[in-house]
């Protein structure tokens, strides 16, 4: 999940930027609402975790802007002002969800998670390739029932790949999806973490390689739901 942190209190936008992070997220900063405006429009990000009281823009500003564009960016509305009103206005003006400061760390995680569930196509809550099983929730993989150690980077990969159900995903989307903004494009990591993760996963292989395209789960071993 790609996550925008919009807020100019730096100790707390740092605060969740880590947070978030340790959660499996690739997340990125902006301290200036002029600056996060345009980041939201560069990257396609899933959630915006957005203040209210921004110096350059308005949260208020950018958050019509990004409704007003069609975007899928769902949009986390932080403020230091938690009345009724307060709420509701910043509802009107499409945020999808609101919080009140101060708040507790695993609140937002969760809401976070909510809204990041909304911004893309539904998948199943636990997705099983052959003998493969991933629970996205709870950041746990196993195959053949034997539990499988990942690090963040290989799990973030793996979910996107299985998220795309057997379509093509380009090293490029995974970069996008999986690492922040600080990663040179040019980096071969995406590389590197799939050879990794093909060699967690063992034998038989589940993840091909198209060349010049990028990589799928193989065919006749599309995800589905546990139990289904």
């Amino acid at each position: 999940m790609r996550v925008l942190v919009v807020e100019d209190e730096r100790n707390l936008a740092d605060a969740i930027v880590r947070g978030l992070r340790r959660k499996g997220m690739a997340v990125d900063v902006a301290y200036d609402g002029s600056v996060g405006h345009e980041m939201a429009f560069v990257t396609r990000y899933d959630v915006l975790v957005l203040d209210r009281d921004l110096p350059g823009m308005h949260g208020d500003q950018i958050c019509a802007d990004l409704v007003s564009s069609g975007t899928l960016t769902r949009v986390l509305m932080l403020t230091a002002s938690g009345t009724v009103a307060d709420r509701v206005e910043g509802l009107q003006l499409g945020a999808d969800d609101y919080l009140p400061k101060p708040f507790a760390f695993d609140e937002l995680v969760a809401r976070v998670r909510a809204l990041g569930r909304r911004a893309t196509p539904a998948a199943p809550p636990v997705l099983a390739v052959a003998d493969l099983v991933v629970d996205p929730a709870r950041r746990v993989a196993t195959r053949a029932g034997v539990p499988v150690d990942l690090t963040r980077k290989e799990f973030g990969v793996l979910e996107e790949l299985l998220k795309a159900r057997g379509a093509v995903v380009s090293s490029e989307e995974l970069l996008e999806r999986v690492w922040d903004a600080n990663t040179d494009p040019f980096t071969t990591i995406v590389r590197v973490t799939v050879m990794t993760l093909r060699k967690k996963l063992g034998e038989p292989p589940l993840i091909e390689t198209v060349v010049g395209a990028g990589y799928r789960v193989l065919e006749g071993q599309l995800p589905g739901q546990v139990g289904a």
